[in-house]
């Protein structure tokens, strides 16, 4: 297995293989030359000829050279402020959710199936398959929507690396400083990605083993009831005290960038698109390879639920909770000991961020460079991105230095952007991935098609009950009133022609499963 600055990037392969399914054409897929720089470098997978084309048997040295993309989608799971929604999930609704944390987590690891199955079998990530199937106008609105969740997201991932390096500093260091510090994240980045994607992926694996590693801590100091935790997994419960942080739970599982990015990741495997067995031995491997990721991501949300509902549920600080006082809360019910549970929270929480800013600004490079194709080089791209979401942080630190509670709404208003995006990405995805023309014999089945069309349903429906909750509840005056009225109306038409247009909506006759 090798990596290497110089390997030929994902583009070049798909601009040398034009389809999945060497039988049939797609006029989407260009001919044209690459782009103008190189955004993945690949890894290379041993070839073995299969005399009857068949996938080979299963290899545990090849599922090993697969194994990094899955880990650095899985990140989007863990990003502070999902882990925010975790702890106050515990501390509102107990155990109450943790059956919803996992069903959310099952809708989450579908659609991501459904990005990989579509950078591997075409050779395209998303941003680059809606550049070439949808009208210029669309694309652009499309690019700003990724663009737009991008720096919502980033803001609170930067802002959560922040409040981690002020605790570990004991409180020297305020929040700007560690935003200006986390900013530099980017250059680490690029400084690793030079070096090969397997790099970066090791990097990544420390930064998940952190996490788990200190989450897994806390979980054990809090001793849980097993009971607890079995009935909170197994039997659903909703009441009605505990409907919003519900819709958060759902919320926080698909990241619209990061449907984008994993896209774009698979195709770090020097894959010959050529052979129908190839995509079909790699899509075998990398759906295992997210299955294990995102259940490390699941049983780290756990832990952090399960702390936050051992120790705070029913009690008078559960609705004050946020990421910026639970350290201090959980030293007051934990106490201290060898390692006090106040660090081992800002050293979970730092890798939450720094991971996920990371994956921000690798994310960033295929939104701006697939939407737009502007011949931009790497660095100045991921410098463009990263500044874009550093800025108003700064700001943002700044007063929340004075203020927490305006932390608290702003929280909520990024949460509101960033759900307000999930369609954009998700119902491009389903349209491409059902479409024959574009996947060729890879094209998802009739049940596939069911399923994921009805958890983006479910995701617009609840991000409706959230939109309608929310302006009722912070927006006043007429003027104010009507603004809100068009954008609302605006995006409403939007996403009605994006469903609209998609030819492949549900087919409802038949079953045909996936090849």
């Amino acid at each position: 297995m090798t990596s290497s600055p110089n390997s030929p990037t994902s583009s070049s392969l798909h601009h040398h293989h034009r389809h999945a399914d060497p039988q049939s054409s797609n006029p989407i897929l260009p001919t044209s030359t690459p782009p103008h720089d190189s955004t993945i470098h690949t890894v290379e997978i041993e070839c073995s000829d299969s005399p009857s084309d068949s996938v080979p048997p299963f290899s545990w040295k090849k599922l090993w050279k697969f194994t990094g993309p899955g880990f650095l989608m899985s990140v989007a799971f863990l990003d502070p402020g999902n882990l925010e929604g975790d702890l106050q999930s515990g501390a509102v609704a107990g155990y109450s959710l943790l059956w919803l944390l996992l069903w959310a987590t099952l809708m989450g690891l579908l659609i991501q199936l459904l990005a990989l199955r579509l950078g591997v079998a075409t050779g395209r990530h998303l941003a680059e398959m809606c550049r070439e199937e949808y009208p210029y106008w669309a694309g652009v609105a499309l690019w700003f929507m990724a663009e737009l969740a991008l720096v919502a997201a980033d803001i609170q991932e930067v802002i959560g690396s922040a409040i981690a390096i002020r605790i570990l500093s004991n409180g020297l260091l305020p929040l700007w400083a560690g935003v200006i510090i986390t900013a530099c994240d980017c250059f680490i980045f690029l400084f690793l990605e030079n070096y090969g994607i397997r790099k970066l992926e090791a990097f990544f694996g420390v930064l998940i083993t952190s996490m788990a590693i200190s989450f897994a801590w806390m979980f054990v100091d809090a001793e849980p009831r097993a009971k607890d935790l079995i009935d909170g997994i197994l039997i659903p419960r909703l009441y009605p005290e505990t409907i919003p942080k519900a819709v958060g739970v759902i919320g926080c599982v698909i990241t619209p960038y990061n449907v984008f990015l994993y896209s774009a990741l698979v195709q770090s495997r020097k894959i010959d698109l050529k052979k129908r067995w190839r995509i079909q031995e790699a899509l075998n491997y990398y759906t295992i390879e997210s299955v294990a990721a995102v259940s490390v991501s699941f049983l780290i949300n756990l832990f952090v639920t399960t702390v936050f509902a051992k120790g705070f549920h029913g009690t008078s600080q559960a609705s004050n909770l946020g990421l910026v006082n639970a350290g201090e809360y959980l030293e007051r019910r934990y106490g201290g000991g060898a390692l006090p549970i106040l660090y081992i929270w800002g050293i979970g929480l730092l890798a939450a961020g720094q991971s996920s800013t990371i994956t921000g600004t690798y994310a960033g490079q295929f939104i701006m460079g697939g939407f737009l194709d502007l011949p931009i080089n790497k660095w100045l791209r991921s410098v463009i991105t990263r500044s874009c979401a550093i800025v108003p942080t700064v700001a943002v630190a700044v007063l929340f230095n004075r203020s927490e509670e305006m932390f608290d709404d702003l929280n909520e208003w990024l949460n509101v952007v960033q759900a307000l995006q999930i369609p954009f990405a998700v119902i491009p995805l389903l349209h491409l991935v059902a479409d024959q023309h574009v996947m060729g014999s890879f094209v998802v089945g009739t049940t596939i098609e069911r399923m994921s069309w009805c958890v983006a349903g479910i995701v617009i429906a609840i991000n409706g009950y959230v939109l309608v909750d929310f302006f009722l509840s912070q927006v006043h005056g007429f003027i104010y009133g009507m603004l809100v009225c068009f954008v609302a109306a605006s995006y409403t038409a939007f996403l009605v022609y994006l469903i609209l247009r998609s030819t492949t909506l549900p087919r409802f006759h038949g079953f045909t499963f996936l090849h």
